[in-house]
């Protein structure tokens, strides 16, 4: 299929900042006394379009695997599967303005809840509340099974990141294409044993107050205003009003919501037990697997020293761009939805 990407994005993206402050200019005054029109930041022209839609559309359950999955589709049955995956603590909400610009271009866009989010629940209640980083992959291979869906271009940031980097390097054959924020996101439970320079510490206090009892009763007890204060810290340049966190907020409701972050906080740290059906899957990529899918990673100042993508470059083997959002914090699909929806079309035509 062909995509008319000027039209479909309109002419802010298309041209890029710089086209966004000319524009700017040419409608100003050309009366010499006028202020002078400032050209926006990056981030503020990478913004465009963000905020565009308040709702998701309607929810579709399907069983799959260990869950009833919760999801939002857009598009044509008979396009392309994009997957979009969401992170903590966000929902499906992050795409909300992606996936109308990918259903308008054509491709079938599914959006799940993960495990531990809004109306997606577990089939049994003896189920273990496993937040393990192969678990949460396993999900997504058994809601594309659930949808027959063979293959699919697969996106993501911070969980999701993670999550659609697992199905790209153990299950191959079921990514089309790669869009990933923050690059190669697979966790080292050994690598995770050795400590960092005291700044970047800083920056993962979380995991360690999830370490405590605690921490646990701490989150679920203030998880409303726990999760806005993360959304502030992790993009301090995205003014997002209350509704907007409200909307999200609504997701961290679920029984399972508390169980399922601990777990995976605790489980990165070795504090906490995986489950043996999973251990094939975690000794492969205990082996840091390479990526051969056609791939797009994004970074952001969410990123700081390590957006340049140096870092893990190598790790993608097959035809690949990085791009760099600067201006842009870390919920990358919401903030700056265009130039996600474009990166996702365009790993596509890699």
């Amino acid at each position: 299929m062909t995509i008319n990407r000027r039209r479909l994005f309109g002419g802010a993206i298309a041209v890029g900042a710089a086209g966004v402050a000319a524009s700017a200019l040419g409608a100003c005054s050309t009366d010499e006394s006028a202020a002078p029109v400032a050209a926006p930041t990056p981030g503020a022209a990478l913004r465009v379009g963000s905020g565009a839609n308040i709702t998701l559309g309607p929810v579709k359950h399907v069983e799959a695997g260990l869950l009833n999955t919760a999801y939002i589709e857009y598009g044509p049955i008979t396009g392309t599967p994009v997957l979009l995956l969401h992170g903590w603590p966000y929902d499906p909400y992050s795409y909300a303005d992606v996936g109308p610009l990918l259903g308008a271009a054509g491709y079938r866009v599914i959006v799940p809840y993960l495990r531990g989010y809004g109306p997606t629940t577990f089939l049994s209640a003896q189920t273990v509340r496993n937040a393990q980083q192969t678990a949460i992959a396993r999900d997504v291979v058994d809601l594309m099974d659930a949808l027959r869906i063979d293959t699919a271009i697969l996106g993501g940031f911070d969980w999701g990141s993670r999550t659609a980097d697992i199905v790209a390097a153990l299950w191959p054959q079921r990514c089309k294409a790669l869009v990933s924020v923050s690059g190669y996101l697979v966790t080292s439970l050994t690598a995770n044993q050795q400590p960092l320079p005291p700044q970047a510490e800083l920056g993962w206090w979380y995991q360690y107050y999830f370490a405590t009892e605690r921490g646990r009763l701490g989150y679920d007890r203030n998880r409303h205003d726990f999760n806005k204060l993360i959304w502030q810290t992790a993009s301090p340049q995205w003014h997002f009003d209350d509704a907007t966190y409200e909307r999200s907020a609504a997701t961290f409701d679920n029984p399972d919501h508390v169980d399922i972050v601990v777990h995976n906080y605790r489980w990165r740290l070795g504090l906490a037990p995986g489950e043996p059906q999973y251990d094939g899957y975690e000794q492969r990529l205990a082996t840091a697997p390479a990526i051969a899918a056609p791939t797009i990673t994004l970074a952001s100042d969410f990123d700081g020293a390590a957006k340049n993508g140096a870092a893990y470059r190598g790790k993608f083997t097959g035809r690949y761009e990085h791009r760099v959002l600067d201006g842009i914090g870390h919920n990358v699909p919401q903030e700056a939805p265009q130039p996600f929806a474009r990166a996702v079309i365009d790993a596509d035509h890699l």
